[in-house]
C-alpha cells in the first residue's frame, strides 16, 4: 500500500522542489514521519537532483538548524536526528563525495568541533552518514581527528558510545579513513589525557565498534597494509580490558580476543607474528601460524572459556577448571619446557581476575593455583613475572582471611598458604637470573613498606624471606627498605606476631645482605628498629645468630673512610668505638643548662652495639680457646663512659647534656644487658659490666643527691631528667647486693638522705601566696623520689632498707599528709634560657597527676608495711576509722580526677582499705566498685597499662574478706560484687584474658589463703559457696570467635609452637591468656578440692546440682541444637565437667541426682555429648551397683521416647564387665541385661539392630564365661544371630557398618576406668568426637598453667597411648564418594557451568529478546513474547513453582531478584529442573524500574497483576504479543514507584471472602490467559 502511494506522488509531482513541498510541507522543520516518507520516496526515485535538494534544504537543516528544536521534547529530538540521517544518508549514496564533503564540511563548522549536546548529536549523526563516502585527504584526516576528540573528550560515557557505535563504525567502512582511525587510536590521546581507567575503556569501546572492520572473518574489508594483531598497543589494550573492573570493559575485551582468534582461524589475513617491540626478545603477545591452526585454536577458546566461566564468581564452578588451566601451561611452553611459546601475560590476566574476585574463596584458590604451579612445573623466567609478584600477587596476599586453617589442620600448625608462600618465593627467587635478583629482592621489600598491613600477612611475608636461600641481594637500600618494613610492622597490636615478624626479618637480612656494601652503620641503623621487649634480646637464638653473622664477616663490611682498625681488634669494636666518642660529645648548641633531655634513640642503639660488641669478643675468645676471659675491647668501649660517670658527683662544671647522655646510656646498658630469660647460666659480661661501673656508683649518687634535692631540678623539662636519675637508680639497687660488693651500706646511706631531704623539701613553705613554678617542680621531683623509693624498699628486701631510722619516718610523714592536696600552678614562670614554653593547663595537669600518683604509691608502701615500722602512731593508723574512711573519701576523689593510667596505686590502696570498710561503710565502697570498674571499662582498649589496673582492681573488689562481708547478710555489695563479675564475663568475649584475671585470682585465694589473713583464711573457701556461678561460667567458658580473631588466635598458636627457636616467644610475656586457661583453672580448682572435707562436699553437691539445672534450662528452651554451635560446645563442656567431678561424689549426692543423669541420655544429644553421659552412666553402675535397676527402668519407657536415646543405653551396656566388677550377684544382673539386650536386637531400625548386637555380643560373652545355663534354649539362636552378624549381606554396607561399629573407639579400645583422666576428657574424646578443635585442651596446657598446681590425686594421663595414637577416621568415616572412580581434578568440560550474567552488566545495545529467541530455538520451543518479572518474590517455593509454570508454557524469559535462588532445595524441590530449560535473568528490586524503562522502549506492555481502582478484569483483557508479566511481592504487592510506570493492571475476579491468591497462583493463572489468546489468534491467523 504505501509502494502505491509514493508511486502516486512521484507520478503528480515531476520537479523536486513540488515533492519535496509535498512530503515535507512548505517550511523548514522536518519531522520523524516526514524525514521517514522522505527516504523512502529518494529509495523509489534515483535523481542526484532530487537528492542533493533534499540533503541541502530539508535533512540538513532539520539536523543543524535551531528551528523546531526547542518546542520539540528530547526524545522527539532524537527521533528526528535519526530519520534525517537514514534519509541524509541515502541522499549521499546517490549524489556521492562532492555532497558527502560538503555536509562534513557543514557539519565541522556547525557543532561537530564542541557546544550544545543536541547540536553534537547531529553533527555526529551527519558525519556518519557521509563518512563511508569521504574521499578528500585532508577533509577525511579533520573528520577522523574530531570523531577521535569527541570520544576521547565527551565526560559523558553515553556520548562517547554514540560516537564510537555510530561514527567511528561509519569510518571503519572507508577503507581510507580506516587507517587514519587505526593510528589515531594506537597514539596516546591529546591532552587533557582522562583517567586511565577511563582511556582504556573509550580504547575498548572504539576497538569494539571497529572490530568487523579489522579482524574481518573473510579477510575482505581491511585497509591494505593494516593488520591490528601485529600492533602491541592493540594487545595491550585487550589485556588491560581483560583485567578491568568493569565488567563491560571485560566483555568488550573477550569480544576483541574472540574476533581476532575468529578472523586467524579463517586463515584470510594470513600468518602473524605481533604484539613485540624490535629490540625486544622471547614470545610474542600474538602470533598464529596455519600450520598449528588446531593447536592454537583449542588454547584460545580454553583461554576464553576460562574467562567467561570467572564472570560467574563462584567457586564451585571454577574449581573444575582450575586443573584445566594447566593445559594451558602446556600449550604455552616449548617442548624443551624452556622458553614460552605463548606470552605468560596472558596468563596473568587470569591470575588477576581471581585476585580481584569479590569471592575470598576463589581468591584464594587462584592464588594458590599461581603458588603451586611453580612448584610442579619448571617454569622459565620472564621480566613480567617478577612485576606480577610485586604487584597483584602481593595485593591478593595481603587479605589476612587467606591465611586459615585448612579443614583437619592441627591447631598450632603453619597455614597451608604461609608454606606454599615461603616454597614459592624460595624457587622464584632461585631461578631468577643473577642480574635481576638485587631488583627483584629490592622490589618486594619496599612493597612492604609501601602500605599498612595487618599482622598477619606481614609476618608471613617476613617468614617467606627468611627462607630464602642465602644470597647477596641487600645493599644500603635493601636495609633502608627493611627499615620501613620494622616499622609498618609496629603498627599491629599483636605484641607476639609483631615481635616474630621483627625476628624473620632481621633473619632476612642476615641471610641476604651484601656485606660488601653495607657498612657496620647502615647495620646499627636497622638493629636499633628492633625491640629488644619483643624480638632481640639477649640470650635468645637471635642473639646469638646476630653475634655470629657480625663476627664471621667482621672484616667484610665495608671499611668507613678515614677509619683505621687495629690488627688486635676487630672493626665491629673500632665502629662501636667510634659512635661512642661520638655520643658523648656536647653539641655547642646544647651547652645551656636548662637544655631538653636528647632522645633516646642514640643511647639505645650504642647500648645494643656495645653488647653485641661484648658477645662477639665473647664469641672470638670462645672459638680461639681462650678460658680466661679479660674483655680487653669491652673495656676499652666503656672507658669513655666511665670517665664522666666518674666526674659527675665532683665535677660541678660538666654539662646537663654530658651527664645525661652518659646517665641515659648507662641506663639503656643496665636494662638490656639484663637478661629476664630463664637461664642458669652466670652471664659474664652483666657481671662485668656491673664490676666496671661500681667504681662509680658514689658519684653517680653524690651526683643524684644534689640534683634531685638541691633545687637544681626547676623547670618542666627536668622532670623527665628526674625520671632518668631514679630509673638509673633503681637499676644500681638491682645489683647492689651482688655478692662480693661492697658499696650496699653506701646506698643505703644515699637512701637515708633521700628521704630526708626530700621530706623537708615537701614540708617548706606550703603556706606561700606566691607560688612558682621551681619549686612546685622541686615537690613534685621530692615525691617522685620518694616513690621510687618505696619501691626499691618492696623490690630488694635484701638490702634490708625497711629498717632504716628514715624509713620509719618517711612512713609517719606519709601517714599523715594531706593525700588531696594538689599543686597548684604557679601564678608566674621564671624567666629562663630554655626553648620550652610557659607550661600549659593541659602540660600542669599532667604534672599534678603525677604528683597524686606519687603521693598514692607512697601511701600505699606504708599500708603494706606497717609491721616493720617503729613508731606508735604507724600501728594504730588503720585501726582508726576516721583515718580509713577519710582516705577513702579521697581514693574516691583521686579515681575522680586523675587520668585513668595513673590510678593504679590507688587501686592497691583500697585492697586494704575497703575490708576494713565494707561493713560499716557499704554505699561508699560500693561507690567504689562503681567508679573503679567505669575506669577498667575505659582502659580496655589499651595494651599497656589495661592489665596491671586489672590485677589490681580484682585483688581489692573481689578481696577473701570483701567477699565474705559482702555475701554474709547479702546487701548491696553482694550484689554489684556479682554484677561486676558478669561484667568481666562478658568483656571477656572481645578481650581474650580478661576472665583468666579473675578467676585465677579468686581460686588461688579461696584455696590457698594468705597465712597471715586470719579472717581470709577462715572465711576462703566459703565463697567459693557464695560465688559458685564463677566457677560454673568458668567451667562452661569459651566463646565462638569471629573469623578474623579465630584467624589471630591460629596464627598465634603456630608461633608459640616454634619455641625457643622464636625469639619473639621468649622475650614475650605470657600472661596466660588463652581462653582455654579459664577451663583449665576452674577444672584444676575441682580437681583439688578434698571431698571428706565438708565445705568441699557441700560446695560439690552445689556446683552439680547447679550444672544440672543449667543443662535442663538450656535443653527446654532450644531442645535441637546443630553441631558445634554454642549450645552444643557448652552442654559438651557440662558433662565434661560433671565427669570430672565424679570421683568426689557420695552416695548420698548420686542418690538425688542418678535420675537426672539418666533422663539426660534420653535427649537427642550430639556425639560427643553422647559418649560422655555414657561414661558418667558407666561410672556411677560401676561404683554403685546399686542402682541398675534405675538403670534397667530406662528401658522400659515408650517407643517414642526410646526411639532417639535407646542407643545410648546399650552402648553402655557393651562395657558391662566393668559395670559389673563391684556388683555382689553377678549373675541375675547378666541375665537381665541379656533379656533387655535380646529384644532390641529385632527392632526395626537398623542402628538400633548394630548397638544391640555389639552389646549381645560382649553380655553373651560374659555369659558364656561365667557358665550362665538358664539361656542354653537360646544359645543357638544368640550365636547364629552373632555369626549372621559378622557376614551380614555379603559386602554390602551392612557389613561395612557392622565391621565400622565394632572398630568404634567406645567399643574398640576405649576403657572408661582406666581412661579415666584429664588427657582422655579434654583431647582426646573431644578429638575423636570431631567436635571443633578449639575445644581440645591438651594436657601440656594444663602443665604449662602454673597459677594451680595440679592434683596428686587426680590422673593426668593413661601410660597406654592406644586411645590417644586413634584418628578420627578409623572409625568415622562416611559413606561419601565410595562409587565416584573420578577425581574432581579430572572433569571434563562438559561440568563446567556458564553461569547467568546479571542484566546490569550486559551491554546496552545488546537486545535481550534476540537472546531469548535464540535459546528458544535452540530448545526447539515455541517463540513467545511474555517476559515475567519476578525480581520481588522472596520465597523459594514461589519462585520454584513459576519456574516451572514458564517452562512450560513456553515464557520467553523468567526475571528473578537473585540467581541464587535456583540453588536452594525448595526452590529445586517445586521446579523439578525446569530452570535448566528456561531463560533466567537476574534484576536486582532496585534496579526494576530502569529495566521496566528499557522494556517500554523496546515495545513492551507493562502488566501489573495488582488490584487497582482502574484494574482490568482478567476475563476482558486482551494481551498484547509483548507482553511483560510484573508481579508483586508476597507480602507488600507491587511498590507504589513501579506502579506509576505500568501500562495497565489486571486483576483476577473472585468470588470468596480472601481477597487474594498465593502470588504463583495468580501468575499461573495470566500465563495460561496469555498463552490461550496467542493460540486463539495463531488459529484465526491460519
Amino acid at each position: 500500500m504505501e509502494t502505491v502511494l509514493a508511486e502516486a506522488l512521484l507520478s503528480q509531482c515531476v520537479e523536486p522542489g513540488a515533492l519535496l513541498t509535498a512530503v515535507c510541507g512548505p517550511g523548514g522543520s522536518l519531522s520523524a514521519e516526514q524525514a521517514e516518507a522522505l527516504r523512502f520516496l529518494l529509495e523509489l526515485r534515483e535523481g542526484e537532483g532530487i537528492a542533493r535538494e533534499a540533503a541541502l534544504r530539508r535533512c540538513l537543516p532539520a539536523l543543524l538548524g535551531d528551528d523546531g528544536g526547542e518546542e520539540a521534547t528530547e526524545e522527539e529530538s532524537r527521533r528526528v536526528v535519526r530519520a534525517a540521517g537514514r534519509a541524509l544518508r541515502r541522499c549521499v549514496y546517490l549524489c556521492g563525495a562532492p555532497l558527502a564533503e560538503r555536509l562534513a564540511r557543514e557539519a565541522l563548522t556547525a557543532g561537530a568541533r564542541g557546544g550544545e549536546r543536541r547540536r553534537v548529536e547531529a553533527a555526529v549523526e551527519v558525519l556518519s552518514a557521509v563518512a563511508a563516502s569521504l574521499e578528500e585527504p585532508a577533509l577525511l584526516r579533520e573528520v577522523v581527528e574530531t570523531a577521535l576528540g569527541l570520544l576521547w573528550g565527551h565526560e559523558d560515557e553515553w556520548d562517547a558510545t554514540r560516537v564510537a557505535g555510530r561514527l567511528l563504525a561509519a569510518l571503519g567502512r572507508n577503507t581510507a579513513a580506516l587507517g587514519l582511525v587505526w593510528e589515531g587510536l594506537m597514539q596516546p590521546p591529546p591532552p587533557p589525557l582522562p583517567e586511565a581507567p577511563q582511556r582504556a575503556r573509550r580504547a575498548l569501546l572504539a576497538l569494539s565498534a571497529l572490530a568487523d572492520a579489522l579482524l574481518p572473518k573473510d579477510g575482505a574489508g581491511a585497509a591494505p597494509g593494516l593488520d591490528a594483531r601485529r600492533c602491541r598497543r592493540f594487545w595491550e589494550a585487550v589485556q588491560e580490558g581483560l583485567v578491568a573492573r568493569d565488567a563491560l570493559d571485560r566483555k568488550r575485551a573477550r569480544y576483541l580476543l574472540k574476533c581476532a582468534v575468529d578472523a586467524s582461524r579463517q586463515g584470510r589475513l594470513g600468518d602473524c607474528h605481533g604484539g613485540q617491540e624490535p629490540e625486544e626478545s622471547g614470545p610474542y603477545l600474538f602470533w598464529w601460524c596455519t600450520g598449528k591452526n588446531d593447536q592454537l585454536t583449542q588454547f584460545w577458546e580454553d583461554y576464553i572459556l576460562i574467562l567467561e566461566i570467572l564472570e560467574g564468581n563462584q567457586i564451585h564452578v571454577m574449581k573444575p577448571v582450575l586443573p584445566k588451566l594447566n593445559s594451558l601451561y602446556e600449550h604455552a611452553l616449548s617442548e624443551q619446557k624452556d622458553c614460552w611459546v605463548f606470552h605468560p601475560s596472558w596468563h596473568m590476566c587470569i591470575y588477576k581476575r581471581m585476585f580481584e574476585s569479590e569471592n575470598k574463596t576463589l581468591a584464594k584458590e587462584g592464588v594458590v593455583h599461581f603458588l603451586e604451579i611453580w612448584q610442579t612445573k619448571c617454569l622459565p623466567t620472564s621480566p613480567g613475572f617478577s612485576e606480577f609478584v610485586i604487584g597483584p600477587l602481593m595485593d591478593a596476599l595481603s587479605e589476612s582471611s587467606l591465611y586459615s586453617r585448612s579443614p583437619g589442620q592441627n591447631i598450632g600448625t603453619c597455614p597451608p598458604l604461609g608454606l606454599k608462600l615461603q616454597a614459592f618465593l624460595a624457587t622464584f627467587f632461585t631461578n631468577l637470573p643473577a642480574e635481576e635478583k638485587r631488583t627483584f629482592l629490592l622490589k618486594f621489600i619496599q612493597k612492604m613498606s609501601n602500605r599498612h598491613w595487618c599482622a598477619v600477612p606481614i609476618l608471613f611475608f617476613s617468614m617467606a624471606l627468611a627462607h630464602i636461600p642465602p644470597y647477596r641481594a641487600l645493599d644500603v637500600a635493601g636495609l633502608l627498605a627493611l627499615r620501613d618494613v620494622l616499622q609498618c610492622t609496629m603498627i599491629t597490636h599483636q605484641i607476639l606476631l609483631r615481635g616474630t615478624a621483627q625476628c624473620y626479618l632481621l633473619q632476612a637480612a642476615i641471610h641476604l645482605t651484601d656485606i660488601e656494601m653495607v657498612s657496620l652503620s647502615d647495620i646499627s641503623n636497622l638493629i636499633v628498629c628492633l625491640r629488644p621487649e619483643e624480638s632481640l634480646s639477649r640470650g635468645t637464638i637471635l642473639w646469638r645468630k646476630l653475634c655470629d653473622w657480625l663476627y664471621v664477616n667482621d672484616m667484610h663490611f665495608r671499611k668507613p673512610l678515614n677509619c683505621n682498625v687495629p690488627p688486635d681488634k676487630t672493626r665491629l669494636s673500632v665502629h662501636v668505638q667510634f659512635l661512642l666518642e661520638d655520643y658523648l660529645k656536647t653539641p655547642m648548641a646544647s651547652l645551656s643548662e636548662n637544655c631538653l633531655l636528647p632522645d633516646w634513640s642514640d643511647a639505645k642503639l650504642i647500648a645494643v652495639m656495645i653488647l653485641l660488641a661484648a658477645d662477639v669478643e665473647d664469641m672470638k675468645n670462645e672459638y680461639r680457646g681462650n678460658v680466661k676471659t679479660e674483655w680487653v675491647e669491652l673495656k676499652s668501649l666503656l672507658n669513655p663512659l666511665l670517665d664522666v660517670l666518674l666526674k659527675l658527683g665532683t665535677n660541678p662544671y660538666i654539662s646537663t647534656q654530658k651527664s645525661d647522655r652518659s646517665l641515659q646510656l648507662l641506663l639503656k646498658l643496665l636494662q638490656t644487658c639484663s637478661r629476664k630469660l630463664s637461664t642458669v647460666q652466670v652471664d659474664g659480661i652483666t657481671t662485668f659490666l656491673q664490676t666496671t661501673f661500681m667504681s662509680a656508683t658514689e658519684s653517680i649518687l653524690h651526683f643524684f643527691l644534689r640534683r634531685l634535692t638541691a633545687h637544681e631540678l626547676n623547670t618542666i623539662s627536668d622532670l623527665q631528667r628526674c625520671d632518668l636519675y631514679l630509673g638509673v637508680l633503681l637499676e644500681i639497687a638491682s645489683f647492689s647486693s651482688v655478692s662480693g660488693w661492697k658499696k650496699g651500706p653506701f646506698v643505703c646511706s644515699f637512701i637515708s638522705s633521700l628521704i630526708n631531704a626530700s621530706l623537708c623539701n615537701l614540708q617548706e613553705m606550703c603556706d606561700e601566696k606566691d607560688i612558682q613554678l621551681g619549686k612546685q617542680i622541686q615537690k613534685a621531683v621530692s615525691i617522685a623520689s620518694l616513690s621510687k623509693v618505696c619501691e626499691i624498699i618492696d623490690q630488694k628486701p635484701d638490702l634490708q632498707l625497711q629498717f632504716l631510722p628514715s624509713v620509719d619516718a618517711l612512713k609517719t610523714a606519709i601517714s599523715c599528709t594531706q593525700l588531696d592536696y594538689v599543686l597548684k600552678k604557679p601564678s608566674c614562670m621564671e624567666k629562663s634560657s630554655s626553648p620550652e614554653e610557659p607550661a600549659s593547663h593541659q602540660g600542669w595537669g599532667k604534672i599534678v597527676a603525677r604528683f597524686i600518683h606519687d603521693q598514692w604509691a607512697c601511701l600505699n608502701f606504708v599500708l603494706n608495711n606497717q609491721s616493720f615500722s617503729k613508731e606508735q602512731n604507724m600501728e594504730h593508723f588503720l585501726h582508726n576509722d576516721e583515718n580509713c574512711i577519710q582516705t577513702l573519701q579521697t581514693a574516691l576523689e583521686a579515681m575522680t580526677v586523675l587520668p585513668s593510667d595513673h590510678v593504679l596505686p590507688v587501686f592497691h590502696c583500697m585492697k586494704i582499705l575497703v575490708p576494713k570498710l565494707l561493713e560499716s561503710l557499704e554505699s561508699v565502697c560500693i561507690q567504689a566498685f562503681d567508679l573503679a570498674w567505669k575506669i577498667i571499662f575505659s582502659l580496655s582498649n589499651t595494651q599497656l597499662i589495661f592489665w596491671p589496673n586489672l590485677k589490681a582492681f580484682v585483688q581489692f573488689v573481689f578481696d577473701p574478706q570483701v567477699l565474705a562481708v559482702a555475701a554474709k547478710n547479702e546487701s548491696q555489695a553482694y550484689t554489684k560484687i556479682k554484677e561486676i563479675m558478669f561484667q568481666i564475663i562478658e568483656m571477656s568475649s572481645t578481650r581474650t584474658g580478661v576472665f583468666n584475671v579473675l578467676l585465677s585470682y579468686c581460686c588461688h585465694s579461696w584455696l590457698f589463703p594468705t597465712p597471715s589473713d586470719t579472717i581470709a583464711a577462715e572465711n576462703a573457701f566459703s565463697n567459693a559457696n557464695n560465688y559458685s556461678e564463677l566457677l560454673i561460667e568458668a567451667c562452661l567458658f569459651g566463646t565462638v570467635f569471629r573469623r578474623d580473631q579465630r584467624l589471630i588466635q591460629e596464627v598465634s598458636a603456630f608461633v608459640e609452637n616454634l619455641g625457643d627457636e622464636c625469639a619473639a616467644n621468649v622475650v614475650t610475656e605470657s600472661m596466660n591468656r588463652d581462653d582455654h586457661y579459664v577451663r583449665i583453672c576452674a577444672i584444676k580448682f575441682l580437681c583439688l578440692l578434698d571431698e571428706s572435707n565438708t565445705l568441699h562436699k557441700e560446695f560439690i553437691e552445689d556446683i552439680v546440682m547447679k550444672l544440672l539445672d543449667k543443662g535442663e534450662f538450656m535443653l527446654k528452651s532450644k531442645s535441637h541444637y546443630y553441631v558445634n554451635s554454642l549450645q552444643h560446645r557448652i552442654i559438651n563442656r557440662l558433662w565434661q565437667t560433671l565427669l570430672v567431678l565424679f570421683p568426689k561424689l557420695h552416695k548420698d549426692i548420686l542418690t538425688n541426682i542418678v535420675d537426672r543423669i539418666l533422663q539426660a541420655g534420653h535427649r537427642n544429644n550430639q556425639a560427643s555429648v553422647k559418649y560422655l553421659i555414657e561414661w558418667n552412666i558407666i561410672l556411677i553402675l560401676h561404683k554403685f551397683p546399686q542402682f541398675l535397676q534405675k538403670f534397667w527402668d530406662c528401658f522400659n519407657y515408650g517407643e517414642d521416647q526410646l526411639k532417639t536415646s535407646i542407643c545410648t543405653f546399650l552402648a553402655v551396656l557393651s562395657h558391662f564387665d566393668i559395670i559389673l566388677q563391684n556388683a555382689a550377684e553377678k549373675i541375675p544382673a547378666l541375665k537381665k541385661a541379656l533379656v533387655v539386650v535380646l529384644q532390641w536386637c529385632f527392632h526395626h531400625n537398623f542402628s538400633v539392630r548394630l548397638y544391640a548386637l555389639i552389646a549381645l555380643k560382649k553380655i553373651w560373652g560374659m555369659c558364656k564365661a561365667s557358665f550362665v545355663n538358664d539361656f542354653e534354649a537360646l544359645a543357638p539362636v544368640i550365636e547364629c544371630s552373632l555369626n549372621q552378624a559378622e557376614s551380614m549381606h555379603g559386602s554390602g554396607n551392612a557389613k561395612r557398618n557392622w565391621q565400622r561399629i565394632q572398630k568404634h573407639f567406645f567399643f574398640d579400645n576405649f576403657h572408661p576406668l582406666k581412661d579415666y583422666c584429664l588427657e582422655t576428657i579434654f583431647f582426646t574424646l573431644p578429638r575423636l568426637s570431631e567436635i571443633a578443635e578449639e575445644e581440645w585442651i591438651s594436657l601440656s596446657k594444663f602443665k604449662a598453667f602454673t597459677d594451680l598446681p595440679l592434683s596428686s590425686t587426680f590422673p593426668c594421663s593413661h601410660s597406654c597411648t592406644a586411645l590417644l595414637d586413634l584418628k578420627p577416621s578409623n572409625w568415622c568415616q562416611q559413606d561419601r564418594g565410595l562409587n565416584s572412580s573420578k577425581s574432581s581434578n579430572e572433569r571434563e568440560w562438559t561440568d563446567v557451568q556458564k553461569k547467568i550474567i546479571p542484566w546490569k552488566d550486559s551491554i546496552p545495545d545488546v537486545d535481550l529478546e534476540l537472546v531469548f529467541q535464540d535459546r528458544a530455538t535452540k530448545l526447539c520451543k515455541s517463540n513467545s513474547k511474555l517476559i515475567v518479572v519476578a525480581s520481588l518474590l522472596d520465597k523459594p517455593t514461589n519462585l520454584g513453582g513459576l519456574c516451572r509454570t514458564c517452562e512450560i508454557f513456553g515464557v520467553s524469559a523468567l526475571i528473578v531478584g537473585s540467581i541464587h535462588y535456583i540453588h536452594d532445595k525448595q526452590f529445586q524441590y517445586l521446579s523439578v529442573s525446569a530452570e535448566q530449560w528456561l531463560s533466567l535473568l537476574e534484576v536486582k528490586p532496585f534496579q526494576l524500574a530502569d529495566y521496566l524503562e528499557q522494556k517500554k522502549i523496546e515495545g513492551y506492555t507493562i502488566i501489573g497483576v495488582e488490584q487497582t481502582a482502574k484494574s482490568c478484569d482478567l476475563t476482558e483483557y486482551s494481551f498484547p504479543e509483548k507482553s511483560l508479566l510484573l508481579l508483586g511481592n508476597e507480602h507488600e504487592g507491587i511498590p507504589a514507584n513501579l506502579i506509576q510506570q505500568l501500562d495497565t493492571c489486571v486483576e483476577i475476579p473472585q468470588q470468596g471472602v480472601i481477597r487474594s491468591l498465593n502470588v504463583h497462583v495468580s501468575g499461573a493463572l495470566l500465563i495460561w490467559e496469555y498463552t490461550r489468546q496467542q493460540i486463539v489468534k495463531e488459529k484465526e491467523s491460519r
